[in-house]
């Protein structure tokens, strides 16, 4: 399937996330075959708000931390949209981030 630009691939991989899951801006360049633009998906994200089909609270930075969350209406909202999904957010990083990790690499063909 080819699609209209990177931030599309981008939005489309994020809207796969499963609720209660989280994933890694490096992890969707991973994914996407350029593994040296995670920086790119952190602009996709940042673009995207507005989208309520783009669940960008969802991807964090490769150690956890909620590094996006300026970009949300309040500097709480994205701590508090991960916890209603059951995600337990502490000093700005989700808590145990490894079993909470969504790898597309592992789950998208």
């Amino acid at each position: 399937m080819e699609s209209k630009n990177f931030f599309d691939d981008v939005y489309d991989v994020v809207r796969q996330i499963p609720e209660g899951r989280a994933t890694s801006y490096g992890s969707i360049a991973t994914f996407l075959g350029t593994k040296l633009t995670a920086r790119m998906v952190g602009w996709a994200m940042n673009a995207c708000h507005g989208m309520p089909d783009v669940p960008a609270h969802r991807v964090v930075n490769r150690d956890g931390m909620l590094t996006g969350k300026h970009f949300f209406g309040t500097p709480t909202a994205m701590q508090e949209l991960l916890e209603q999904e059951g995600v337990k957010v502490k000093n700005d990083k989700i808590v145990d981030f490894k079993k909470v990790f969504w790898n597309p690499s592992d789950e998208l063909l």
